[in-house]
């Protein structure tokens, strides 16, 4: 015989009722345990669980008017430093009894505007970004919902939403410095394209001005594994050899150190090979890439906090500052022969 699955489910008044407290009681066991007294909040998840009562967020949202959810905008899932960042993020949102609802935008100012009204159609309580260059849209959803905002993967004290990030031009120069310092003279520079995104554009404007002014070559590429290679094979083409790659991000620098290898160019005895990011991978390729540590993790948890305490005192955060670290591995030397001096 087959069971019948029309039983009632047990609602918000039901489970007040078996634990003999008000709904506003239960409702302070799920949203704000530390304030319920022990005894009573024991009672209260008992009859949850004889229950079988699980909560929905809907009817959170109606009886609170909290939906507890926050969202970001990120350009892509495949990378593996979004993945950090959100990874970051969620689990210190959740300290803060929050959730992450996440949405690409293929790095479209238009598409991130119509998919933060998404979000924000959904309930959000707040949005976290990336980079400085938004859709006028965007600001105008922003400002007319007074919907909290933070930035990341930038640092602008002056930019009209509080940023949460490194200084991208710094970290160039320091990668460029470093090479300079090791004796490289005639560098190329591999980077992303660079109209769609401000972080790049802060990198290669942070490479002007460096002294001793180093010759650089440039190569803009799709921002891949494959991009990497492609850069490589035209490196190898060109008429004048740099001693030395910088490629703005470590996932252009796989590439490029694959390709090299592939063309039987020896890194770092014939080129050197740098990156900029830190991912997880780059201690484990071969030779070791040497690269310049974003704390992309540390923001993910930064950018939660500030968001959370935005949400639950509308008190807005001031902007944050991170550090970035030069990490020096075996894929970088001094060219041969060259005068670290000169």
């Amino acid at each position: 015989m087959q069971r019948s699955t029309n039983r009632k489910r047990a609602n918000l008044r039901d489970v007040a009722a078996a634990a003999g407290v008000s709904v506003a009681t239960v409702s302070r066991v799920m949203n704000a345990p530390e304030t319920v007294a022990e005894a009573t909040r024991k009672r209260v998840e008992e009859a949850m669980n004889s229950l079988h009562w699980v909560p929905s967020a809907a009817a959170r949202a109606i009886n609170t008017g909290r939906t507890r959810f926050v969202g970001a905008l990120v350009p892509t899932l495949d990378n593996a430093i979004f993945a950090r960042v959100l990874a970051s993020m969620e689990s210190q949102l959740a300290e803060h009894r929050l959730s992450l609802v996440v949405a690409t935008t293929d790095n479209d100012p238009d598409q991130e505007a119509e998919k933060a009204k998404g979000l924000v159609d959904i309930g959000a309580e707040g949005l976290i970004v990336s980079g400085v260059t938004h859709a006028p849209e965007f600001y105008s959803l922003i400002e007319r919902c007074q919907l909290p905002a933070v930035s990341t993967s930038f640092y602008d004290p002056h930019y009209r939403l509080p940023t949460i990030g490194y200084d991208n031009a710094a970290a160039a120069r320091t990668a460029l410095a470093h090479l300079t310092d090791l004796g490289h003279r005639q560098i190329a520079v591999v980077h992303g394209p660079s109209a769609s995104n401000d972080r790049t554009r802060a990198r290669i404007a942070g490479l002007e001005g460096h002294s001793p002014k180093p010759g650089l070559s440039f190569y803009e590429v799709e921002l891949s594994i494959a991009g990497g290679c492609a850069a490589g094979r035209a490196i190898l083409q060109a008429e004048e050899q740099p001693s030395a790659v910088l490629c703005l991000s470590d996932v252009l620098a796989s590439g490029v150190l694959f390709e090299l290898q592939r063309q039987g160019v020896s890194v770092p005895r014939e080129k050197s090979v740098m990156g900029l990011d830190d991912l997880a991978g780059s201690a484990h390729l071969f030779p070791e890439l040497t690269t310049v540590h974003l704390p992309v993790s540390r923001m993910g948890a930064a950018a939660a906090d500030a968001i959370a305490s935005w949400v639950e005192t509308q008190q807005v955060p001031e902007p944050s500052l991170l550090a970035s670290d030069l990490v020096v591995r075996a894929s970088t030397a001094g060219p041969a022969g060259a005068d670290p001096e000169g």
